[in-house]
């Protein structure tokens, strides 16, 4: 009995995250722990009606079938929306009048994992707000009982969720465009699909891994790996295509690529789309991560917008929208969050907002981007595996002591031609480096290997 009970530990130790529930499956999130870390939610929820869903992974109806039972069983209602994005599953949480819900869903991770988002209200449960009580609650195996069994109700998001984006522009403004779409054997596909049918947008939208497969055949579901990447450019090329769009599985990322096949660093979109954005709505302000900065004060700050640096995080920036009343928050790892859309991030408004600038402007994406990636150029995220990730951090603070340096997230240090900002990762063993300059792409390279040299030793 003791072994099972360290075994139980050493598992739900790993899975629960600062963020959410992630493992490979069925070593470490299987039926049995996803079982006990619901009765955990519940417990610590006490919920009368939740939403239930899933993504495409092929774990997932068995994984879902465990959430639904601990349900039932506890006497808890369910609305069942299948499968769905991230960003559907958030919309569901907060348009059906529910108290919480749980998404089955490892996001972009490989294959082979998978994992659970819980939610009390709208607000994603997070190591601030109660996940690691719930796992508390999953060790002891705590049970919670009900004289009544929950029901099952099945609902349809997808016409309501349609609805509710196309409201963030005026889609009979949107010129004929041809896109190519890449999912990732994700939903936002089939969405997609879908919204251009309902709404009649003149779309020529050519797929590739469009159809939800949770054996992922295109490999590992993540937009910024270097061959998920190549495909979807070169195929732009080939198609002629007036952009690209790509998605992680889960659709909650977002990535462009112009009609030349460039892929766009998210980075340089948070500062287009919050200048978008500000052109109705001067004077807010615009929430960012302090990785790369630049470009995004001088498009948000000519648009008479405010920026502020925040630390990133799912449970994090919602509270932080609400407190500086922001009109977006992007983060370069494409995360795009809106106040209306209950200060959640969405992949697909910053697609329509996108089409709906360029049939305004009448310009290519590479003439909105190229002029950026000249004026502000970067290094992209470079990780590095160290052994002691504080005294690396420390040993780059006393280096650059010379610099303005900031502790937003990480080490951030800035000089007047060039700036960088060092992190640890939250989850591996990991030290991440940004490196930007006002344009001189000699000049980050240079740096980068400094900064790499001094980081590895």
């Amino acid at each position: 009995m003791k072994i099972v009970k360290l075994a139980k530990k050493e598992i739900l130790d790993t899975v629960v995250r600062a963020y959410d529930v992630r493992g490979s499956y069925p070593q470490m999130v299987n039926e049995k722990i996803v079982y006990d870390l619901v009765q955990g939610y519940i417990k610590f929820v006490k919920p009368k009606k939740v939403v239930s869903s899933r993504d495409a992974r092929e774990s997932g109806p068995s994984l879902q079938k465990a959430v639904i039972q601990s349900f039932v069983d506890s006497g808890v209602d369910i609305v069942d929306i299948g499968v769905v994005s991230t960003d559907m599953f958030y919309f569901a949480v907060s348009h059906l009048g529910v108290d919480g819900g749980i998404t089955v869903s490892a996001s972009h991770n490989p294959r082979q994992d998978n994992g659970l988002n819980m939610t009390h209200g709208s607000t994603p449960i997070s190591s601030d707000s109660g996940i690691n009580k719930i796992k508390e609650f999953a060790l002891k195996s705590v049970r919670v009982k009900s004289d009544n069994k929950g029901k099952v109700e099945k609902v349809d998001v997808l016409p309501e969720f349609i609805n509710f984006v196309a409201e963030f522009v005026d889609i009979k403004k949107i010129k004929p465009f041809k896109i190519v779409a890449n999912p990732n054997c994700g939903m936002q596909g089939k969405v997609l699909q879908a919204i251009i049918k309902a709404k009649k947008i003149p779309i020529n939208l050519k797929m590739i891994y469009g159809e939800p497969d949770g054996s992922f055949p295109q490999g590992h579901p993540n937009p910024l790996l270097p061959e998920n990447r190549n495909e979807i450019c070169a195929l732009v090329k080939q198609e002629k295509a007036d952009l690209g769009v790509s998605w992680d599985a889960d659709g909650d990322r977002v990535f462009f690529v112009d009609e030349k096949g460039n892929f766009i660093d998210g980075y340089y979109t948070v500062g287009v789309l919050g200048q978008e954005l500000l052109k109705n709505k001067p004077g807010r302000a615009v929430l960012i991560d302090p990785r790369v900065v630049w470009n995004s004060y001088d498009l948000i700050e000519k648009a008479g917008g405010k920026v502020i640096q925040i630390k990133p995080g799912m449970t994090r920036i919602p509270g932080e929208m609400i407190k500086y009343k922001a009109i977006f928050c992007g983060e370069m790892s494409g995360h795009c969050y809106f106040p209306e859309n209950d200060n959640r991030d969405n992949g697909i408004i910053p697609l329509l907002l996108m089409l709906e600038m360029l049939s305004r402007t009448g310009k290519k994406m590479s003439e909105i981007y190229e002029p950026l990636f000249e004026k502000f150029p970067i290094s992209g995220e470079i990780n590095s595996e160290v052994k002691d990730i504080n005294m690396v951090l420390e040993r780059v603070k006393e280096k650059y002591r010379d610099g303005k340096q900031t502790f937003v997230d990480g080490l951030s240090v800035e000089y007047p031609k060039w700036r960088f900002n060092l992190r640890a990762s939250n989850t591996e063993p990991l030290i991440r480096l940004n490196v930007e300059s006002r344009g001189d792409k000699k000049l980050v390279e240079e740096k980068t290997r400094e900064l790499l040299k001094e980081i590895r030793g």
